[in-house]
C-alpha cells in the first residue's frame, strides 16, 4: 500500500468513506457467517468480537479477537474477519492504488476448545 494511500485513510479521506469503520463492521459480520463460508467450519455463538486496526507508512495491520463459551474453538471467525477486513480495505482503496496487496494471515493465539492452548513462536506482546 502507498503512503499516500495509508495517510488518506488516516485522514478518513478516501471517497467510499471511512475505511476503517467500514471494514470493522465488515470483519464482525464475516466473523459471525464464517460457517456459511468455510463447508466444514461448524456455527458457534459469537459471544465477543473485536476487529482493531493498526496504521504504518505502508501497510495497515489488521487484527482480530473472538470469545465463544461454546464447545469448540473460533479460530476460523478470527481469521474470516480478518480476511473479509483485509477485502473490504482494498475494494474501498482501489481507486487509488490497485497495486495494494493483501499479506500473511495467521493465527496467532488460541486459548480453550478440545485442542487447548496454542501460542505462535515469536509473538510479542501487540502487533508484530
Amino acid at each position: 500500500m502507498s503512503t499516500d494511500t495509508t495517510s488518506l485513510v488516516a485522514r478518513g479521506a478516501i471517497n467510499k468513506g471511512d475505511v476503517l469503520s467500514v471494514a470493522r463492521v465488515a470483519g464482525i459480520q464475516a466473523a459471525k457467517r464464517a460457517s456459511d463460508l468455510i463447508p466444514l467450519c461448524h456455527p458457534v455463538l459469537v459471544g465477543a468480537m473485536l476487529v482493531n486496526f493498526r496504521i504504518e507508512d505502508t501497510f495497515i495491520e489488521v487484527e482480530s479477537q473472538v470469545e465463544t463459551v461454546d464447545r469448540t474453538g473460533v479460530e476460523m471467525e478470527a481469521l474470516t474477519a480478518v480476511s473479509v477486513a483485509c477485502l473490504t480495505i482494498y475494494d474501498m482503496c482501489k481507486s487509488v492504488d490497485r497495486s495494494m496487496v493483501i499479506g500473511d494471515i495467521a493465527l496467532w493465539e488460541k486459548t480453550g476448545g478440545r485442542s487447548g492452548a496454542y501460542r505462535r513462536v515469536g509473538q510479542s506482546d501487540g502487533f508484530e
